[in-house]
């Protein structure tokens, strides 16, 4: 369902939403608030995304490392992961949107699986934009277990005969272009373990503005810092302008 693109719009884009709690503590309002607003706001910018012919988005919605927050905290954002498989569902259908989940989902409640796979059979026509939800996900649990299904795939193989593109299909969704673009809202500045073999050549933005105010406007500031950027892949500058001459 991929197509390429202008240069100047990105296939894929790649969102850490942070920043929730502090957009609840500025109001002083609880946690669970700040979450809430940041699951609205994710509509307003796949709509967007679709409207400016991104293909792909990939959202970190919940990091192998979040379990380490407190329970309660942790027991809202799995009961408003529930909610949005819910309500969002008929208007992926309508949309052309493609739900993906990736992470481990083993951990997550029968009924929580159960609505993810159900969601995702409900969307799987869909060819307007695929929608991927990083849950229970990180960078280095997904490589460990791309190279364990390749070995469990290759036994006795040789060395040399792991490859990247050998490895890159025992990702998640190895048919899914790699982020053009990394947006990260609320001023932090790094991976945190998300999508690291998927952004070797992906460019980052970083912006203060936290995850519930982004917005369409913000999303295009994202978008036309991208447009400015020159992507060379190891090449030289002038190599690249000259090819696209």
């Amino acid at each position: 369902m991929f197509t390429d693109s202008a240069p100047a719009t990105p296939r894929h884009v790649a969102f850490i939403m942070d920043g929730n709690g502090r957009w609840a503590r500025q109001r002083r309002l609880p946690r669970a608030a700040g979450h809430v607003k940041g699951a609205a706001q994710v509509r307003t910018v796949i709509e967007h995304c679709a409207q400016r012919g991104v293909q792909a988005v990939t959202l970190y919605a919940f990091s192998t490392e979040n379990w380490a927050r407190p329970a309660n905290e942790v027991g809202a954002l799995m009961a408003l992961f529930a909610r949005y498989l819910q309500n969002e569902i008929a208007d992926m259908q309508r949309n052309g949107v493609q739900l993906r989940v990736i992470g481990d989902r083993s951990v997550f409640s029968e009924s929580l699986q159960q609505a993810i796979s159900q969601a995702e059979a409900a969307t799987a026509g869909a060819n307007r934009l695929v929608l991927q939800l990083a849950v229970n996900y990180g960078g280095r649990a997904e490589l460990l277990g791309a190279m364990q299904r390749w070995l469990q795939a290759n036994p006795g193989a040789e060395p040399a005969a792991l490859t990247e593109a050998a490895l890159a299909q025992y990702l998640f969704s190895p048919d899914l272009p790699a982020p053009d673009l990394l947006v990260r809202t609320a001023g932090e500045r790094r991976l945190s373990n998300f999508l690291l073999w998927q952004t070797a050549y992906t460019e980052l933005y970083f912006t203060d503005t936290l995850w519930p105010d982004f917005d369409a406007k913000a999303l295009d500031a994202a978008l036309a810092w991208f447009a400015g950027r020159v992507r060379r892949f190891g090449k030289t500058t002038e190599q690249v302008l000259n090819a696209a001459a």
